[in-house]
Order: C-alpha cells, then structure tokens, then sequence
C-alpha cells in the first residue's frame, strides 16, 4: 500500500500532514513494520512547546521505544486519546491514526520533507 500523497515524510518515519496552521503528526507503515507491534503511545500534553525537530512523544513496541519528531516549530494542541488508550490502532492503519496536532509557527521546514514517492523509493513495505 502506498503511503499516502497529502503529507510529507521524514527520514525518521513521521508523517506531517498541514492543514492552515495546523500539523498534524503520525508514523509511517514502514515504522509500524520495523517496531513490530505497537504497544505504547504516550504524548506530551497539550500546551507544550516544540523546536524544529523536537520530540512530541515516543511510540514503544516489544522491540524498542522510538521518540516522535515533528520537524516544525510550534505548540502541541491536541493528542489522539483514542491511540493513547490502544496504540494497536497504529498496526492497523498508521495513516488514519495520527498521534498529534500542533499549531505550527513556521512551515519551511516541510519543504525539505520527502513526497510518498520518494518515501516510498527510499523506504520500501514488505
């Protein structure tokens, strides 16, 4: 399955979606493969403040525990409580459940972010 071509990819396998001034956050399928089975997804709460490249959360599996990156700047403004209470939702589909929302104050930096064509050629699902 293709990921998705309305966001930018980061080497680091998030996903950025904008929308206004609104970035919401995600993992790819790749990520989801490579951790195995997701069991644990915490964020950091709302309100909090985030530099380029600053971490947001971390997701945990049988394997490891992996930090969530968002490569803009801004303040988180909402959390999915639904993948809190069952991070399974991310094995199942990664792109529908995102992990956060945040007001953005800057944007450049997605331009540097990967297309799904180009994620996909770099990063290949099995």
């Amino acid at each position: 399955m293709p990921s998705p071509a309305d966001r930018t990819y980061s080497n680091s396998h998030e996903w950025h979606l904008l929308q206004g001034d609104t970035l919401t956050l995600g993992i790819t399928r790749f990520a989801v493969d490579a951790l195995t089975d997701v069991t644990y997804a915490s964020m950091k709460p709302i309100g909090t403040k985030v530099s380029a490249a600053g971490t947001v959360g971390e997701v945990e599996s049988v394997k490891t525990t992996s930090d969530i990156y968002s490569v803009c700047p801004g303040e988180i403004i909402e959390v999915n409580k639904a993948v809190a209470d069952n991070p399974a939702l991310l094995n199942a589909d990664p792109y529908t459940h995102w992990l956060v929302k945040l007001k953005i104050t800057d944007n450049t930096p997605l331009a540097k972010l990967l297309d799904a064509q180009a994620y996909d050629k770099a990063h290949p699902v099995h």
